[in-house]
């Protein structure tokens, strides 16, 4: 098959599908060309859904509030559920030197735009019922952030990407990028060539190699994580929790967890030990480790039936930051990679950034912080606190 478009887009995940669909509403041609069977099937189905705005980085905290506003109103515009449940997130806090940490952060949080406050010992025991009070301090809440349903997100995407005419080629990989004068000129499968003046690679875990095929060097280097999922239980929990201490039992540097929709405990951790590479299958320590912090943390969880386990990987970079830029080698060329495990919470916003910088000229967010997702910063400067 050879056809022409207007912007063609390489994956259809986390942020590729949205921004397809944004650039769609903008009124342009768009070809999506995904290698797996359907869209949201890399690693966005691995994603626990928890969406917020919680963080300690400018552009991060201004992209994820306007992703939170695509999420929190999708059924209202579209009259579909994503699996929206509002409630926030909360982080609790056992030490002082956190304390002084997230309430460092609430200056500049508030400042570009997150509702978040530091609430006391008795809030946070009200908010997240039956944690362990032991030597609690406090900590910070952030109302306005939520959960939403990889699952039925990527689907419903689609499905408003379809009705404007959006063409979706699965199971298509890309096997080469054509250049000309410095340009983007098509795109290669082994199925056929697509021309377009346009190109966003959103490639997720595989952007390195993507980068290989057009001449750029994209730091890009996935590791791998777990999470579960319970059976249901009734609803208490409203804010997905996340608790920043590192286990004792040398393991886990966090751990989070949030009470979904129907009802079921869904939960993760981040290995104290990374684990490089594409490898998805799950490791025997997990469910132990985990199941230990969290009986530790909210007793009442010790009878909480397991459904199943999975893998996904963090396609990160060396700084803890994503990289949305144009590229200065090929004009044309836009890379939205290196989302860290956070490509599902920021995508909506990311989507409608990159089609407006495509359409329009001009990223939604103002210079001086889009700086921050550049491709040519210094990846040594800084990292993200809240990753």
């Amino acid at each position: 098959m050879n056809a022409t478009f207007d912007v063609i887009v390489v994956g259809a995940g986390s942020v590729g599908n949205p921004t397809a669909l944004a650039l769609a509403q903008q009124g342009m041609k768009v070809l999506v060309l995904e290698k797996r069977s359907a869209p949201g099937m890399g690693d966005n189905k691995a994603a626990i859904g928890g969406v917020r705005a919680t963080h300690s980085d400018p552009a991060k905290i201004q992209t994820c509030i306007a992703s939170l506003k695509v999420f929190s109103t999708w059924e209202e515009t579209y009259g579909h559920s994503i699996g929206w449940k509002t409630g926030g997130y909360c982080f609790p806090v056992y030490t002082e030197s956190l304390e002084n940490t997230l309430k460092g952060y609430l200056p500049i949080q508030k400042r570009f735009g997150l509702e978040i406050e530091w609430i006391s010992r008795e809030g946070i025991r009200e908010i997240v019922p039956g944690i362990n009070g032991e030597g609690l301090l406090g900590g910070t809440y952030s109302p306005g952030d939520g959960q939403v349903s990889p699952l039925k997100m990527a689907a419903e995407v689609a499905r408003e990407a379809l009705a404007l005419g959006v063409v979706y080629r699965f199971n298509e990989a890309v096997t080469g990028y054509e250049i000309e004068a410095g340009s983007i000129r098509a795109v290669r499968t082994a199925q056929g060539r697509y021309e377009a003046p346009v190109l966003v690679v959103a490639s997720g875990a595989d952007a390195r190699e993507h980068g290989v095929m057009l001449g750029v060097d994209l730091p890009v280097f996935p590791d791998s994580h777990e999470a579960g999922i319970s059976a249901p239980i009734a609803p208490f929990l409203a804010p997905l929790v996340v608790d920043m201490r590192p286990g004792v039992e040398g393991r886990t540097a966090n751990f989070y967890f949030g009470q979904g929709e129907g009802g079921q405990i869904i939960f993760c951790y981040t290995p104290k030990t990374i684990f490089p590479g594409h490898d998805r299958q799950n490791l025997a320590e997990f469910m132990p480790t985990l199941a230990s912090r969290l009986i530790t943390l909210i007793p009442r969880f010790r009878n909480l039936l397991i459904r199943r386990i999975w893998r996904g990987l963090y396609p990160m970079t060396p700084d803890g930051v994503p990289i949305v830029d144009s590229l200065k080698e090929v004009q044309g060329v836009y890379v939205a990679v290196g989302m860290c495990g956070q490509g599902f919470m920021m995508g909506p916003g990311l989507a409608l950034s990159l089609a407006s910088r495509i359409v329009h000229g001009e990223w939604t967010l103002e210079p001086e912080v889009q700086k921050t997702f550049s491709l040519y910063r210094d990846f040594g400067a800084k990292t993200e606190a809240l990753k």
